[in-house]
């Protein structure tokens, strides 16, 4: 959706200024970002982050206090844990709930997380053939086949992680993807993965973000999707070709302040 030049120095005035109120350190302590926060490694920051991702629907203290409570149950050792727990200290996730994710769910993203790591460095690796190809989309739906290449892969597990070829926004798995590509001078994002550019991150979108964004008539289309997250997208590139998802701190910060 093409913006007239008068309409884009308007909407990136407003854009930037939220930017500037919101993507700042203080930001972190009641966010779910907060969670990788805890960690320094590399690979513990991914596997907190994903935990906090997925998690990442309902109340935000929830979201933290169920994340950091899945993490306990791992010792507060993520990685360390997915490569070297014992059977006897997987029962410590087996009772793990938050709302519909259960002990089942847990226990096969501890598996999965095992499996792959046993072969790869980091996570990075499994997102970023994909953004060389063809994009988020293709990105995101090769970790969902890699995640659930199994034959044992439990069918309750797969809506939790999105499917963006059956329409799903993945509003979570983006937010992921923001936290650990995005270089942020401001020290909210991560930047640890180096191999996916920034310009290439679709906008996550959720409830916050959509009622903004519709305000300002940066989007048209009235289903939250896939189609509407790359829609907002290439409207956000109109303002910064470079960084276009840095304008979800404006969005989501503007509309958790109107709630």
């Amino acid at each position: 959706m093409p913006l007239r030049k008068d309409r884009i120095q308007k909407l990136k005035s407003i854009l930037d200024a939220g930017v500037e109120r919101y993507n700042r350190a203080d930001f972190i302590a009641d966010d779910p970002i907060a969670v990788p926060h805890d960690y320094s490694k590399k690979q513990d920051i991914e596997i907190a982050g994903l935990i906090a991702a997925t998690l990442a629907w309902g109340q935000r203290k929830t979201i933290l206090n169920k994340s950091r409570e899945w993490l306990a149950r791992m010792d507060g050792r993520p990685y360390d844990f997915v490569l070297h727990h014992s059977e006897r200290e997987l029962i410590q996730l087996e009772k793990f709930v938050h709302r519909t994710f259960n002990g089942t769910d847990a226990l096969y993203f501890i598996d999965f997380l095992n499996r792959y790591y046993r072969e790869h460095g980091s996570l990075e690796d499994l997102f970023a053939e994909g953004f060389r190809i063809q994009g988020a989309k293709t990105a995101i739906a090769n970790f969902r086949s890699a995640f659930f290449d199994s034959a044992y892969a439990p069918s309750r597990t797969r809506k939790h992680v999105p499917d963006p070829n059956r329409g799903s926004a993945c509003k979570r798995i983006n937010m992921f993807l923001r936290w650990m590509v995005r270089r942020d001078r401001s020290g909210v994002d991560f930047g640890i993965w180096t191999k996916i550019s920034p310009a290439s991150l679709i906008c996550p979108v959720d409830l916050h973000v959509e009622r903004v964004a519709r305000d300002l008539k940066l989007i048209r289309l009235k289903q939250v999707n896939w189609e509407l997250a790359e829609s907002l997208t290439e409207v956000l590139r109109q303002f910064d070709p470079e960084d276009p998802v840095k304008y979800d701190f404006a969005l989501f910060g503007m509309g958790l302040n109107r709630s």
